[in-house]
């Protein structure tokens, strides 16, 4: 005889029936702990942001520049890129802002390494807890050195993990339209700069910067690991990232002005950054500095609303295939997007300093 009150027990599985298991992470506040901020590296932090806001404020007349590894897969040759950053924002600080392009999150179309916190291995190992925590020290080792990091927000939970030690966030083409991330932004502690989308309709960033600079109240987690509505209070300091779609540019005078127009009818500060890889480049890193150099022309001839650019920069130039024996992989050269070498770099950002130095004391006077 059947019971009424156990007929669950012959029911089918009906969650999680795709779910292999769930392996613990260890909170925020866990994570913060074992990889502590000291009064250096918290400086480093908030000055950046200091610095990005003012830019964004027209209280800070330099330009600021998110330049790096398109991805961080080795420590060892990203914390060699960064001391050498470190010594060239020195020398141009005066007219430029230099962010150093820590990323370690990769959105992937279809399949692909997916970044250093979630494979930090780089071998379908998937150990997320260790790459969080090796990815909190990079970030950490870098704001040591001086300099402040850049990234591209992807995993909703992870700002929780690193937010404390950006200065300055992205959110990407293929999530700009997404709620979830908008949500998100509007609650993020640094400036966030939104992509166009990847057919190039920058509609979609302007919205996002409408919706983020509101409050918004959502699921995600606490220090502690738990589950919680987030109340925040909205971002004012949302802005545009132009980075070409569909194969095409967008970084031109004519492009740049709709992005303009866009913004202004939207009620929105004309804050327009470029990207100068993806369709900007038509993919190709070699052309980045073609890109720089039209920007640096603008600027000259009296434009007001560029304020940032974004640069694929490692030691090496170009990318590599990732080895089934890592120890072949290249040093210094970039696994996924290819990227200028540093001679390129140094000079890409050199001669821009030197051609804005007259002109940017001056600018939106």
């Amino acid at each position: 005889m059947n019971h009424p009150d156990k007929t669950n027990l012959n029911t089918p599985d009906i969650e999680n029936v795709n779910v292999i298991d769930f392996d613990p992470m260890p909170s925020p506040e866990e994570i913060h702990a074992r990889v502590p901020l000291s009064p250096k590296v918290a400086n480093t932090v908030m000055q950046g942001r200091e610095a990005l806001r003012n830019i964004l404020d027209r209280t800070d007349k330099r330009l600021f520049v998110v330049v790096g590894p398109c991805s961080i897969h080795d420590p060892v040759a990203g914390l060699e890129y960064a001391r050498r950053l470190k010594t060239l924002a020195d020398e141009v600080s005066d007219t430029l802002v230099l962010v150093m392009r820590v990323y370690f999150e990769k959105p992937r179309t279809t399949t692909g390494w997916k970044g250093y916190i979630n494979d930090p291995d780089m071998d379908d190992t998937f150990l997320v807890n260790k790459g969080m925590e090796k990815a909190r020290c990079f970030l950490r080792d870098v704001a040591e050195i001086g300099l402040p990091a850049g990234t591209e927000a992807l995993d909703p939970i992870a700002p929780q993990f690193l937010g404390d030690l950006i200065t300055w966030t992205a959110i990407g083409a293929r999530t700009t339209e997404s709620q979830t991330h908008r949500e998100i932004s509007s609650g993020l502690s640094t400036p966030v700069g939104f992509k166009n989308g990847t057919n190039g309709d920058v509609g979609i960033a302007v919205n996002a910067i409408l919706s983020a600079s509101r409050p918004h109240s959502f699921l995600g987690i606490n220090g502690q690991g738990r589950t919680s509505i987030v109340r925040t209070r909205g971002n004012p300091y949302g802005h545009i990232v132009l980075r070409g779609g569909d194969g095409r540019p967008n970084y031109d005078t004519v492009s740049v002005s709709m992005a303009e127009e866009a913004l202004k009818k939207a009620k929105l500060a004309a804050n327009i950054v470029v990207d100068c890889s993806h369709a900007n480049s038509a993919k190709n890193p070699e052309l980045q500095p073609l890109v720089i150099a039209d920007l640096v022309h603008q600027v000259r001839l009296g434009n007001r609303s560029l304020v940032g650019m974004m640069i694929e920069s490692n030691l090496e130039a170009g990318n590599q295939p990732i080895p089934a024996d890592l120890s072949q992989l290249k040093y210094g050269c970039s696994v996924t997007d290819g990227c200028v070498d540093w001679n390129t770099t140094e000079k890409m950002l050199r001669d821009a300093a030197a051609l804005l130095r007259d002109v940017l004391p001056q600018r939106n006077q």
